[in-house]
């Protein structure tokens, strides 16, 4: 069975169709985006999340294509440009969409209309959507190696396409595991989309607060010890910095401290960041924080929250990192680039 966030994002004769994460599972609902402005304001506005922003910005760059495909070169290129600038702003911190902007804006710089630049633009990006899905089902594999059969995992947040492989791959090699989800706050996207998608795929979970991870790391309570801690990485810098949702911080501190291993998954390291202060941490209104789900549940006498979207594992505190092509000690991650460029001579 296919999870239904597999497929949370389309692109239709009217536009994009983004399923509303914010309100799912409760509610399946679909916002539709009709030009790529407004796909980068359903992004920002957490329409989608995690992979969910990678898939909507391709379908963003096609939908552009799309619209200009009967205007001048110049136009539709600038179109492109445009549009692509505002899908990479949409949310600064996790590079996917702007490493596929620059991915697609350097392959259409030799068509000859607007015709044949939305035919490469369709093509270009089904590569890309592609190689992301494969690349998941390989960090699934290779993580699957580090985790033995039977083993209890804790997660934070949402790991989309790279959960996905990972439960998949482990399946194939015989493995199943038993989860904790931390709820994830303010979001809860641990709670409603995390558990949801693991509860599709046959998995056994047990849902917590985000306080008590600690306490289970530990050890304490009738849960049983805890294996690994493992998440997704929104970006790792090329010194073995982690930046993921905030939270990631305090858990991998934790494991750490009780002797867990910690392994984060990415696709690859980002080579335009050589340490933590090269990437913008995304810092969302506090007013977030003030209500779940929509529903106020701070007092009403309260009028600031402050909510960094994500933060910053040292790598002191990460046992591996584990990539689409290899797994690595923290402070060895940027040779993930030197094996690249071999492989490709």
């Amino acid at each position: 069975m296919r999870p239904v966030l597999d497929d949370s994002v389309r692109l239709t004769d009217e536009g994009v169709r983004i399923l509303d994460r914010r309100v799912f599972p409760t509610r399946e609902e679909w916002v539709l985006a009709r030009s790529a402005g407004e796909v980068a304001v359903a992004i920002r506005e957490m329409v989608t999340q995690s992979s969910g922003p990678f898939y909507a910005g391709l379908a963003g760059l096609r939908l552009s294509a799309r619209l200009h495909r009967a205007d001048a070169l110049e136009t539709a290129l600038k179109a492109l440009a445009d549009d692509g600038e505002l899908l990479t702003a949409a949310r600064p911190t996790n590079n996917h969409v702007r490493d596929a902007v620059r991915e697609v804006l350097e392959a259409v710089g030799t068509v000859r209309s607007a015709d044949e630049l939305a035919e490469l633009v369709e093509a270009e990006t089904a590569r890309l959507e592609a190689a992301y899905r494969g690349g998941s089902a390989e960090l699934g594999r290779l993580t699957a190696e580090l985790i033995p059969d039977g083993a209890r995992v804790m997660t934070h947040c949402w790991m989309d396409a790279y959960l996905i492989g990972l439960v998949q791959e482990a399946s194939r090699a015989g493995r199943s595991y038993d989860w904790v989800v931390t709820e994830t706050r303010p979001y809860l996207q641990g709670a409603r989309l995390t558990a949801h998608t693991l509860a599709e795929m046959g998995q056994s979970l047990t849902l917590i607060t985000d306080s008590t991870a600690a306490s289970v790391l530990a050890g304490q309570g009738a849960l049983g010890p805890v294996d690994a801690l493992v998440t997704a990485a929104d970006r790792v810098t090329m010194d073995g910095h982690v930046i993921n949702k905030v939270g990631t911080l305090s858990h991998a501190v934790a494991a750490s401290a009780f002797d867990i291993p910690f392994y984060a998954l990415v696709l690859a390291p980002d080579r335009t960041a050589a340490t933590a202060s090269d990437v913008v941490i995304e810092e969302r209104d506090g007013a977030e924080v003030l209500s779940t789900l929509g529903a106020r549940t701070a007092s009403s006498l309260v009028e600031r929250g402050y909510y960094p979207a994500f933060d910053v594992t040292p790598p002191q505190f990460v046992r591996r990192i584990v990539t689409d092509r290899g797994v690595f000690e923290p402070a060895r991650v940027g040779e993930y680039h030197s094996i690249s460029e071999e492989q490709n001579r």
